[in-house]
């Protein structure tokens, strides 16, 4: 899988905005993977959100994945599912989305980077890199270093970095060895500019781009 240098991750808490809507404007500024991650709504409402932003993403052509939960990936008809450690997994979750389904996973730490590489994954995500304020249950801080020593012990397995990434350290991820950076708080904290955000934020990854 190519993954795209940006991964943005949807929060209705943090930009008032439905899922839906944020998918829209995200794939206005040029998004073209995005996961919607909800942990607040309850799962009736959720589904009817999710179902609400995989017609926005298809109509925009984006590919959008359903954080943790594979029942409502398959049920809103989504892309595909990114999965922690203590979800369904990955091989299961395989079974039921089938073969052409985007399944990324999370990991915490090299060995967890490399057991990751030999299940049925497209992309693993590695972080957090920076402290992140978006997620409260984290895993210790990896830095720059983390990151270069899994990118080091997987080669040229698909990797993003994720936890505090902004517009001012999304370089140094990507130098440091991940495809893609996931963004949450430096695109959603202002809903008005979300999509000038995203645009911003490609702007400045574009030398990273071939």
């Amino acid at each position: 899988m190519k993954l795209p240098r940006i991964y943005p991750l949807t929060d209705v808490q943090l930009s008032g905005l439905s899922h839906a809507e944020q998918v829209e404007l995200l794939s206005h500024g040029g998004a073209s993977l995005i996961q919607l991650r909800e942990k607040s709504l309850a799962p009736r409402e959720f589904y009817e959100q999710a179902k609400a932003a995989v017609a926005v993403a298809t109509r925009n052509r984006v590919q959008l994945l359903i954080n943790d939960r594979v029942d409502l990936a398959l049920a809103a008809g989504a892309h595909g599912v990114h999965l922690g450690q203590d979800d369904m997994p990955p091989d299961a979750a395989r079974k039921l989305l089938g073969p052409n389904a985007v399944i990324g996973y999370s990991t915490h730490n090299v060995e967890q980077a490399i057991a990751a590489t030999k299940l049925s994954i497209d992309y693993l995500a590695l972080g957090p890199i920076f402290a992140t304020t978006t997620k409260s249950d984290t895993a210790p801080v990896l830095g720059l270093e983390g990151l270069r020593a899994v990118r080091r012990a997987i080669g040229a397995f698909p990797l993003v970095g994720i936890g505090g990434i902004t517009q001012s350290n999304a370089r140094e991820v990507i130098d440091a060895g991940a495809d893609s950076v996931a963004v949450i708080s430096t695109l959603l904290c202002d809903p008005r500019g979300i999509t000038d955000a995203v645009r911003s934020l490609l702007q400045d990854l574009q030398d990273f781009s071939g």
